[in-house]
């Protein structure tokens, strides 16, 4: 059957601005949570908070102290990768961008 997450919501996580910027720190290892809070320009308790979806759902691991961060790639690009949901998202930025301009 299918995963237990919401895709919708995963996809808003992932084109956050400043949550695809944590993402993008990831793409090449673990990183401390403050570094990622400081890459970001936020508080590291929002870094947790922006995370924490998905960590919930297992895109992204978190361990030892301090705190530490790592992105599950393979399950983010199979995301990312599913056609449906890719169009979905570029026609809610779309229609986003409709509104604004």
């Amino acid at each position: 059957m299918g995963e237990s997450f919401d895709r919708d919501r995963i996809v808003d996580c992932m084109f956050d601005p400043v949550t695809s910027l944590i993402l993008a720190e990831l793409e090449d290892g673990k990183k401390e949570c403050s570094y990622l809070a400081q890459k970001a320009s936020i508080p590291e308790s929002k870094v947790l908070e922006r995370l924490s979806y998905l960590i919930e759902c297992g895109f992204v691991i978190r361990s030892g102290s301090p705190d530490t961060f790592a992105a599950d790639s393979e399950k983010l690009n199979s995301v990312v990768e599913d056609g449906a949901n890719f169009d979905a998202a570029v026609s809610g930025l779309e229609k986003m961008d409709s509104y604004l301009n």
